[in-house]
């Protein structure tokens, strides 16, 4: 292995003498959005607003110097804090019982981090691919609207038990809604509106976190703060991330084992779709695994300084590129600047009224709901807007791990039920003297004695059920002998397809015919090499070329038919 390989920073290292002008800009703009989202990203885990701090100190730096993407700025983000936050209060309460909360969710970074490095190693980069976007852009949605109700018990000042699900929030809040407090209220819905305000404005809008926050809390001094119940996200320490090593106790760990794998499989996808949404106006060259060792280590090692679990950041990211970076060194530079704003001005994020934040959250919330995509979806495919909607749903009516994988499970159901039914294309010749399919010229005409067909579509274990019912139809309801198969619409074929394919040319051998093959690509003659397959079906059965098949198809054709056949389908009936 090189060590450019082990060490992937070393290739972008050089490259600073040129962009660290560029870096620096983007750097500083990106300390500047992530304050407001630390303190908001924590409190959607259950968490100190300090932790979401250390999370974007510690994460960003590793993942700079491991990853693939030169853009992709790795911290605290939403979906991870909400599933941290889902997987912990299962076993620890988040206020009364916060030490625990805190140790559960840093054991949990540890091991949701060593799952993605295992998977990085492994090589399994490309299995995000079969994560469908229905699935992403349910369980956004779902996140969104699941995070913005979590939040309303801020917005109202209304005491919600802790731990309610979410109908159970919405019954509670309904029950109590005359015991808002309307000055909390005024200052959770003043900040959302100056954030809506704020964010509409060109020049400023990438700001506009910091800044609701900002005015929020002067709101919330002007309404008389603390005197009317307007509580604050209390002390926010002014340090650096502690070293301290996890508590790995084997039972904590057993239960968190499934919440680690949702967590780790939901934190790839996060990322490398986000690297890759960047990639495309960078055109930089991605490498997945590489891109999992890089999130796997930042997790681990961010777990030995206090943070929690982590992933790509889409906002972040595409701040960072817009800003103008053009290595990952900007994302140290972020991660620098952060730690020098704990270090000299963490006393102010502890004035943060709780309110405020909420109004900010419910936005954070409402900006996970892709509502572009999912109007896509829902017109352009049934199927895809089922996953979505059982993902979404799920995810708010069951553990967000079932709800993960169900979209998952089920969208894979789809396309397997969906390729388990190759399409077959019945072919003869038109008046133009071309091969085409029947279904675009009902003109065509077809040879009494030699079926032509093409497949399309990949002949594997799932689809040999379908597939052998026509071919039984074919070979029962009808005299042909020969049956040409067009086969360079097969992709590829496995073990149970190459043997259902040798009993099929059996059959029709033992008849006086035949099956024969044009254009089978070489990937998908492997299998049948290697298994012996093609030895029992004939190699001379195969061809490169439709004019040499119907050739040497012709001398075996009845020529006493032929002589009566009206239809003379090839140059070689014409003879």
């Amino acid at each position: 292995m090189s060590l450019k390989k082990l060490f992937p920073f070393l290739i972008w290292l050089p490259l600073i003498k040129d962009t660290w002008k560029d870096d620096i800009i983007a750097g500083i703009t990106g300390t500047i959005i992530v304050i407001p989202q630390a303190v908001a990203f924590a409190m959607i885990a259950g968490l100190p607003p300090i932790y979401g701090f250390y999370t974007a100190m510690i994460t960003p730096l590793i993942a700079a110097l491991f990853g693939s993407s030169y853009h992709l700025i790795s911290g605290p983000t939403t979906t991870s804090s909400i599933v941290v936050f889902a997987v912990i209060s299962k076993f620890a309460n988040p206020e009364s019982e916060v030490e625990a909360f805190i140790s559960l969710a840093i054991l949990l970074s540890f091991m949701a981090g060593v799952i993605k490095l295992v998977m990085g190693f492994a090589k399994m980069g490309k299995l995000v691919n079969f994560v469908s976007h229905s699935v992403v852009i349910g369980f956004a949605a779902g996140a969104g609207i699941l995070i913005a109700f979590k939040q309303l018990k801020y917005v109202f000042g209304i005491e919600v038990p802790l731990g309610s699900s979410f109908y159970e929030i919405i019954d509670y809040i309904i029950l109590h809604i005359q015991e808002t407090n309307l000055y909390v209220l005024g200052v959770a819905l003043g900040t959302l509106l100056i954030a809506f305000v704020i964010k509409k404005i060109k020049y400023i809008s990438r700001l506009y976190m910091l800044i609701a926050m900002v005015l929020g809390s002067v709101l919330a001094i002007l309404l008389g703060g603390s005197l009317h119940g307007i509580e604050t996200v209390g002390n926010v320490p002014s340090n650096l991330p502690p070293f301290k090593v996890p508590d790995f106790n084997f039972e904590d760990m057993r239960l968190l084992t499934t919440g680690a794998i949702t967590l780790a499989l939901l934190g790839l996808v996060e990322a490398v779709s986000i690297a890759r949404a960047v990639a495309l106006h960078s055109h930089q060259k991605l490498d997945n695994n590489q891109e999992f060792i890089g999130q796997g280590l930042s997790n681990i090692i961010s777990s030995f300084f206090s943070s929690y679990a982590s992933s790509g950041s889409f906002t972040r990211s595409g701040v960072n590129y817009q800003a103008g970076a053009k290595t990952p060194f900007s994302a140290i530079i972020s991660a620098i600047g952060l730690m020098l704003v704990v270090l000299f001005f963490a006393k102010f994020a502890s004035h943060l009224p709780k309110p405020a934040m909420g109004g900010i959250i419910l936005l954070v919330g409402y900006n996970l709901i892709d509502f572009e995509h999912i109007k896509k979806i829902t017109k352009s495919s049934k199927r895809e807007f089922i996953v979505l909607m059982v993902t979404l749903l799920g995810t708010l009516f069951l553990e967000l791990e079932i709800a993960l994988f169900l979209g998952i499970i089920i969208s894979l159901f789809f396309y397997l039920e969906r390729t388990s039914k190759p399409n077959i294309a019945v072919f003869g010749k038109n008046s133009a003297d071309k091969f085409i399919n029947l279904i675009r010229d009902d003109s065509a005409e077809e040879c009494p004695q030699l079926k032509m067909i093409r497949i399309d579509g990949s002949l594997y274990f799932g689809a040999v059920d379908g597939i052998s019912n026509y071919f039984a139809e074919l070979y029962d309801k009808n005299d042909y002998k020969h049956l040409l198969i067009i086969a360079n619409g097969i992709n590829f074929i496995d073990v149970a397809g190459a043997e259902w394919i040798t009993h099929e040319v059996l059959k029709w051998q033992k008849r006086g015919g035949g099956i024969y093959f044009v254009g089978l690509k070489i990937i998908s003659q492997d299998v049948l090499k290697k298994g012996g397959f093609i030895q029992t079906i004939g190699s001379q059965n195969f061809f490169k070329d439709k004019n040499t098949a119907i050739s040497t198809i012709f001398k075996k054709l009845n020529k006493e038919q032929c002589l009566s056949c009206k239809v003379k389908l090839f140059n070689e009936c014409k003879v």
